[in-house]
């Protein structure tokens, strides 16, 4: 799809955090970007070994929320699981 090419150009050429934090304010609405923010925090707390009930009941979420992060680290070639391991070595 032509659209999500674009756009992962876009990302790909944005460096700076300070016009990365513009830029999700100017495409996503607060909704989108707190949906977002939630998804990192989960994987986030699974990767550090937190069970998905623990997550689930931290998080105020459902299990169902928690369950495509979990398969998302479960991969071993997962970007996220690498992002997230490389910032706790830091």
């Amino acid at each position: 799809m032509k659209h999500r090419d674009q756009i992962v150009d876009v990302f790909s050429r944005i460096t700076d955090p300070v016009q990365m934090d513009r830029f999700l304010g100017e495409i996503l609405t607060e909704a989108e970007r707190h949906d977002l923010a939630l998804r990192w925090k989960l994987m986030e707390m699974l990767e550090s070994g937190m069970s998905q009930r623990e997550v689930a009941a931290k998080l105020g979420i459902s299990l169902c929320k928690i369950t495509r992060g979990s398969r998302v680290l479960k991969k071993r070639s997962s970007v996220c699981r690498t992002l997230i391991k490389t910032k706790n070595e830091e």
